[in-house]
């Protein structure tokens, strides 16, 4: 085996390594806790975040007096675009590395090619399954009911959050640290 097989080898199975990474990252939980303040009193506060949480279609799952805690559900599905793009990779990926088997052991013949078929749909069908989950999302009054500022403290998928941020942040007259919106590199 010559220097261009083993290489072109080498970066085929290091390109299906960050094919398996991407569809682990796809599905890995993100649930975050943040503690947000309010200038509204914690009804109006409370009645708004719910309101715009059904509207994004969450689900009033149930909640806690004693603790002051209210749960919502909601189910996450994932993109038929995404699913059918990391086929498409998958495919093209397997059928790339097919080729370099075949240039590496020439009696396998067109064989090796088959691949595609097995890594392109099993690729979609993995993070089809695996990113189509159900998502809670928490929210938890801190101070007294009548007290100003309302804080609260907010437990969901750091995306919700963001977007609940963006939103909700005049309305409600938010403040919060900004660490939803930092990188953590």
């Amino acid at each position: 085996m010559n220097f261009y097989l083993k290489s072109t080898f080498l970066l085929t199975i290091i390109l299906a390594i960050g094919l398996f990474f991407f569809l682990k990252a796809s599905s890995k939980d993100r649930t975050t806790t943040i503690e947000i303040d309010s200038s509204r009193t914690p009804v109006d506060a409370l009645t708004l975040i719910c309101n715009w949480l059904k509207l994004r279609g969450w689900q009033q799952f149930g909640g806690d007096t004693q603790s002051k805690i209210l749960t919502f559900k909601g189910q996450v599905i994932s993109s038929t675009f995404l699913a059918i793009f990391l086929t498409l990779l998958g495919g093209l990926g397997s059928c790339c590395l097919g080729l370099v088997i075949i240039q590496i052991y020439p009696e396998l013949q067109w064989w090796p090619i088959l691949l595609g078929l097995v890594g392109g749909p099993l690729s979609g069908i993995i993070y089809a399954k695996r990113s189509s989950r159900e998502e809670t999302f928490e929210m938890r009054l801190i101070n007294e009911e009548d007290s100003r500022p309302t804080k609260l403290r907010l437990r969901a998928h750091r995306d919700e959050l963001i977007s609940l941020e963006n939103e909700l942040k005049e309305v409600l007259d938010l403040k919060t640290d900004g660490s939803l919106f930092k990188t953590p590199i």
